[in-house]
């Protein structure tokens, strides 16, 4: 008789985000009338920059040729978009060769894949509150994964301590959903540890187009040492729109070895087996957002994020409501009023003013008490949420 994999049974019940989409859409059922305000689900709203769009076409008319037609495309990624993307790393000083980087269909299921590179009996220590994935990922892999918490007294930023044994390293800055971002001193306290303790750090690099703060590093690379103890994982989703055209990529530098492996060698190979290659199309779109023109567009949109960031804080501030990220970040992660969990907070908006966010509870332990407010909803959904915030709220 077949045996399952009966790490499934040690899952939550419903993974947070369907949660989300179920309990809006009953809502939606019940007050058909009622517009609601998105301000949760990190999904964009603004759509692909004019470079990128262009390329996508040009690569649909190659298809249509005999000459341009592109089939199976390299599995690690085609060579030019590799290269683009190794040059992008030079605008942080940092060196990253073209055979270090390899191209996914997007960060998350990089974050799960690249686990296949490590043994189940290693451990895994996640930082709290965390992206679920980090967590259900590892348990499906029946790995035992520790929690390392945080809260408003180290401002979501924790520190290693030697009495933390762990063998793999969860870090993702600016942080998912807390918004919180290492400067160089305090990631460089984890690159030192992972160094002495022979540990890896998978660190998730997902929204570091966001940083301003010239104290916070773009990526982990930027840190003497990380080439010997860190994998990188990156997304277009939020960088440039690609959430509905999917394409990540992930550094594995050719230093990174443990126990006489190569780990850049284990996941080309890695690569050669469980994939065929992002599409010719989608390759050729992303190849466009690290030309000149596309990095001046997407800003355009990243500036308008931003923007929604401060209308929210600017609503957080005047109503006294204690929160971090929202600089340097996406997301703004806030202390629920009135002693109210976060479940509890989450109806409380839905029902009186139809703004929808993510309850803190959703990312670990850590989170109770607290809420996630996203900034990548439309511009004037995002005043207009505010401005009901600051009504319920008293302001």
């Amino acid at each position: 008789m077949l045996t399952p994999n009966m790490h499934y049974s040690e899952l939550k019940d419903s993974y947070l985000f369907n949660t989300i989409y179920r309990k809006t859409s009953e809502y939606q059922a019940a007050h058909p009338e009622e517009k609601i305000y998105r301000m949760g689900v990190g999904d964009v709203s603004r759509p692909l920059c004019e470079a990128v769009i262009q390329a996508l076409h040009e690569a649909v008319d190659d298809q249509a040729t005999m000459t341009h037609f592109h089939g199976y495309m390299p599995e690690s990624g085609a060579p030019e978009l590799r290269k683009a993307i190794s040059e992008y790393y030079r605008r942080f000083c940092v060196s990253v060769a073209a055979d270090e980087v390899f191209v996914s269909s997007g960060a998350c299921d990089d974050l799960g894949d690249i686990l296949e590179l490590f043994h189940r009996d290693n451990t895994v220590l996640v930082i709290e509150p965390a992206y679920p994935e980090y967590v259900d990922t590892n348990i499906l892999c029946g790995r035992k994964v520790i929690h390392l918490d945080s809260g408003e007294e180290n401002g979501f930023l924790p520190l290693p301590s030697e009495e933390i044994q762990a063998d793999i390293i969860y870090i993702c800055s600016p942080n998912n959903p807390t918004g919180a971002a290492y400067d160089r001193e305090k990631l460089r306290k984890w690159v030192d540890y992972a160094n002495r303790n022979g540990a890896v750090i998978l660190y998730d690099a997902a929204y570091e187009i966001f940083i301003e703060d010239p104290a916070i590093p773009h990526s982990i690379f930027e840190i003497p040492g990380a080439e010997t103890c860190a994998i990188e994982i990156c997304s277009l989703s939020k960088t440039a729109g690609f959430t509905g055209t999917r394409l990540g990529y992930t550094v594995v530098p050719k230093a990174l070895e443990r126990m006489g492996m190569n780990l850049n060698t284990m996941w080309a190979r890695n690569r050669e087996t469980r994939t065929n290659g992002i599409s010719y199309i989608l390759q050729k779109g992303a190849a466009a957002v690290f030309t000149p023109a596309g990095l001046a567009q997407i800003q355009k949109n990243i500036q308008v994020y931003k923007e929604n960031a401060r209308v929210l804080m600017t609503a957080f501030d005047r109503s006294g409501i204690w929160y971090c990220g929202g600089r340097n970040s996406p997301y703004i992660w806030l202390k629920c009023p009135e002693g109210m969990g976060g479940w509890e907070f989450f109806d409380h908006l839905l029902n009186q003013i139809q703004v929808v966010g993510i309850p803190g509870e959703g990312f670990g332990a850590c989170g109770k008490g607290y809420f996630r407010f996203s900034a990548f909803g439309d511009p004037e959904d995002t005043k207009e949420a505010a401005n009901r915030l600051c009504k319920l709220l008293g302001r």
